[in-house]
């Protein structure tokens, strides 16, 4: 999985260029993420193709606060629906944090919902 960095009013907007086949998701192969908590701030969104043997960069250009969303968009027509991805958070002293690695179904996902503890998509 690979991602683009670019940016859209007010939002970023982050272009994957993933493998995977985009039936299922959202119009185009675009899904949302939401960052649904009451105070923590995105800092990173790292996605890899080895099950978690190594990352990406940081695909963020800007940080996602309470309550924001950014639209990512696929652009591939092959390849395995299975993503593993990993979320950043703003942590105390300006650090980043790093949640669990996870695996979604980028085929049926629509939108990724980054919670307290807890990542889901539909």
């Amino acid at each position: 999985m690979k991602l683009i960095k670019t940016t859209t009013a007010m939002l970023f907007a982050a272009a994957i260029a993933a493998t995977g086949a985009f039936a299922g998701t959202g119009a185009d192969g675009v899904f949302t993420v939401h960052n649904d908590t009451e105070t923590n701030v995105v800092s990173g969104f790292y996605t890899s193709e080895d099950d978690g043997e190594t990352w990406s960069d940081n695909w963020l250009s800007i940080q996602i606060r309470p309550g924001e969303s950014a639209e990512a968009s696929f652009h591939a027509n092959t390849g395995p629906c299975e993503q593993t991805l990993q979320v950043g958070w703003v942590g105390e002293g300006g650090g980043e944090v790093l949640d669990e690695p996870i695996s979604i179904d980028i085929c049926e996902a629509s939108n990724v919902y980054l919670e307290d503890n807890d990542i889901s998509f539909d």
